[in-house]
């Protein structure tokens, strides 16, 4: 979701502002007691951002005025709902499943996870560029913030969890993004990532030495 501190900036009252429905440049500047001029700054640049779009256009006295509304991306970010519904539903998942079952499931949803997001094509090169793909995926598609370490073997560390609501209360939520780091560098990875009171991935990848 985004922060209040976000939400209270000109860019987040006017994202509160087209929660409800479409408005015009012309809405705006009124409901928020700004100048048409400077909403109209605004749309440009969040348009260009993909935080607001085009959707049609409203009658006016000379000529129609342009109606935007949020992109379902950004719609889904303030949504609340997600966590809540998918911390129940694996705790339901968990419950009604044995562990064997619910191992494999999970692989099986990290790894359709990872396909859907490379277009069913892992990156090529090294396995040093296949790392840095995958930690540099979690982090532009899945919110997370990773880096590639080398010890002997390459890890992907994470700075916190995008999932701790769930990571911290179930190991196989781990296992799915073990599965998922797997499948983008095609390399066997083993999930070594601390769920204690502030949950950070960790994702060790193939053998020593390679």
């Amino acid at each position: 979701m985004f922060s209040k501190q976000l939400l209270d900036s000109t860019r987040g009252r006017i994202v509160t502002a087209l929660r409800p429905g479409q408005l015009t440049a012309e809405d705006l500047a009124s409901s928020l007691g700004l100048t048409r001029s400077a909403i109209r700054a605004h749309l440009t640049s969040m348009e260009r951002d993909g935080v607001v779009r085009r959707r049609g256009q409203r009658p006016g006295a000379t000529r129609p005025a342009v109606l935007f509304e949020l992109t379902a991306e950004v719609e889904q970010l303030l949504s609340g709902a997600y966590i809540p519904l998918l911390t129940q539903l694996v705790d339901v998942f968990v419950d009604a499943l044995p562990p064997k079952q619910q191992e494999a499931l999970l692989r099986q949803t990290g790894r359709r996870l990872a396909i859907e997001l490379i277009g069913g094509r892992p990156p090529a090169g090294t396995l040093a560029a296949r790392s840095a793909a995958a930690s540099d995926l979690l982090n532009q598609r899945l919110g997370a913030l990773t880096r590639v370490e080398r010890n002997g073997r390459f890890v992907i560390r994470g700075i916190g969890c995008p999932i701790a609501a769930l990571s911290g209360k179930h190991r196989g939520v781990c296992v799915a993004m073990e599965s998922f780091v797997a499948e983008v560098v095609g390399e066997p990875v083993e999930e070594c990532c601390d769920r204690t009171d502030r949950p950070q991935c960790c994702f060790k990848i193939g053998g020593r030495g390679r």
